[in-house]
């Protein structure tokens, strides 16, 4: 059985998937800020109902962002506490991928969009690749910017997908009226997609063995963290 862990967002998630790849659960709510005192019983609950204990996992599909950075490292650290404590096989899944991935089909560029705070956006174009046997690839490296630049740098027919449409989706759909490109966006955020896609990919992922080291596994983060030193008392 493989576990499937997403704590990117403010939606956390996590899902069980069999040697076939079918998906036996499915659990995604919002986490808001809870995500370290929320997903641990959340996995025992699951991992409970199938009778199953975390030593008996085959494998572990990790979002590994980018992410929100608190939220994503829960994840990062229970996902890499299992790997480690159970040497059990982990892979590694680009968040974005999975926001883009349900669309695949749609026959244009992809591109997938999470909010990354500042009225910016985190984002990623994704299309199937002659050059990779039909694979469904990232096409450039992920980017954060503001959605007029993000609109600025799309020159071909092309679907906007992703949780950041929840809180962009109108000033994109505006720019898109006005600068009228070839540009759709996807219907509102459907809970559950990003997951399903991290179970499917996870599974995709491990059955070819592509597994990562988790002691060298690091999250891709939305935007750096701010740190500040900490006071001096006078």
């Amino acid at each position: 059985m493989l576990l499937a862990i997403d704590t990117s967002t403010r939606y956390a998630g996590i899902a069980l998937v069999d040697q076939e790849g079918n998906t036996v659960q499915l659990v995604q709510w919002r986490s808001q800020r809870n995500h370290s005192v929320e997903l641990l019983p959340a996995i025992e609950r699951m991992l409970v109902k199938e009778q199953l204990s975390s030593r008996a996992l085959d494998g572990i599909a990790l979002a590994s962002g980018p992410g929100n950075f608190s939220a994503l490292r829960v994840g990062f650290s229970i996902a890499k506490g299992f790997a480690l404590a159970w040497n059990t096989p982990l892979v590694a899944v680009d968040t974005l991928l999975c926001e883009a991935f349900p669309f695949r089909s749609v026959g244009v560029t992809v591109v997938a969009v999470l909010d990354s705070g500042r009225s910016q956006l985190s984002w990623a174009p994704f299309s199937y690749s002659k050059s990779t046997e039909g694979e469904f690839v990232q096409l450039s490296v992920s980017k954060t910017s503001t959605p007029d630049d993000l609109i600025a740098e799309i020159h071909e027919p092309t679907l906007i997908c992703g949780e950041g449409l929840e809180n962009h989706k109108t000033v994109l759909q505006e720019l898109v009226d006005v600068t009228n490109k070839s540009i759709k966006l996807s219907l509102p955020y459907l809970l559950g997609l990003r997951l399903a896609s991290l179970a499917h990919l996870g599974h995709l992922y491990f059955s070819a063995g592509n597994t990562v080291d988790p002691t060298t596994l690091q999250p891709e983060y939305l935007r750096p963290p701010t740190i500040t030193p900490p006071r001096t008392s006078k």
